[in-house]
């Protein structure tokens, strides 16, 4: 903290002690074999995402009946679907399309949680009585009934389903970052920078922000696999992504009626979506303790 005799301006220790700090947590997630697991996957999803689609042989939409139903084979490595379709291929054009919507839609929800809870937090009185009574009638539907019911009245499709999921993502990130904000507000040193004239906003986003960021980041990695989740099961339901986009939930919807006779064609999608939705949950839990301070390093 800099002399505030000399009418400096006040830095916060998380701004001092960033690197160091950074450090003691990547040290903790280290140590946590599952946590690093999971990110391992995520990176792995995300390059497959970005260069699977020019390494595959086959269109992922183009129907051809004379391979339809095939078994998994060298030729198709996940077989083929009731189109002639070949799953794997689908499935690498799919991840896409999966993490899109995963990311994007956490990223409207923090986009309107992020300042909400900032707002209400900091301003308290009035304001934090509307915003958190607007939070509770959000919270009064349950996650997947609120999606349905966003998606039902917009149509189906992926920006929709982005829309859906990101509202139903704001409550989680206003109610932390309105925790943690009170908490932080509450500190010393916003004491001193206020008292040295620091207007609010600056006070926000330079000093509050800046200390609130880890339960940000550690919600937003579980929101993406709660997320996912979400999307595939509109998707499932016909509300999220149309045919033929090769997305994982639709993908497991039209594959639902062969599971006895042809079980690979509803299989590997749904093992997709519980590798994925699995790697973001250990992941966000590895990065929940790494974060926590009473964890040793």
């Amino acid at each position: 903290m800099s002399d505030l005799s000399n009418g400096l301006p006040v830095e916060s220790p998380q701004a001092t002690s960033s690197v160091s700090g950074w450090r003691i947590i990547y040290k903790r997630l280290k140590k946590n074999r599952a946590a690093i697991i999971g990110g391992y996957l995520i990176l792995f999803f995300i390059v497959i995402a970005i260069i699977g689609p020019f390494f595959t042989v086959y269109d992922p939409v183009r129907v051809d009946y004379s391979l339809k139903l095939l078994p998994p084979s060298s030729e198709h490595w996940f077989g083929t679907d009731h189109n002639g379709r070949d799953v794997f291929t689908r499935i690498i054009h799919g991840m896409s399309i999966t993490l899109y919507i995963g990311f994007l839609s956490v990223f409207v929800g923090m986009l309107v949680g992020v300042p909400l809870g900032i707002f209400s937090g900091y301003y308290g009185k009035y304001l934090d009585i509307v915003i958190m009574r607007f939070i509770d009638i959000l919270l009064a539907f349950p996650g997947i009934l609120l999606a349905i019911a966003l998606v039902s009245v917009l149509g189906g499709s992926i920006n929709n389903v982005i829309l859906a999921v990101g509202v139903f993502s704001v409550p989680g990130f206003a109610r932390i970052v309105r925790g943690s904000t009170m908490a932080v507000s509450k500190l010393e040193y916003i004491d001193a920078v206020r008292a040295l004239g620091a207007s609010d906003s600056r006070i926000i986003f330079l000093h509050i922000l800046p200390n609130i960021i880890s339960p940000i980041i550690v919600q937003a990695t579980i929101r993406i696999a709660i997320a996912i989740l979400i999307a595939s099961g509109l998707s499932f339901l016909g509300l999220g992504a149309q045919p033929p986009t090769p997305e994982w939930g639709a993908m497991l919807s039209q594959g639902r009626s062969y599971m006895f006779d042809h079980p690979h064609v509803a299989l590997f999608p749904g093992l997709a979506i519980v590798t994925i939705v699995l790697a973001f949950n250990l992941f966000g839990d590895g990065l929940r303790d790494a974060f926590d301070p009473k964890t040793k390093v």
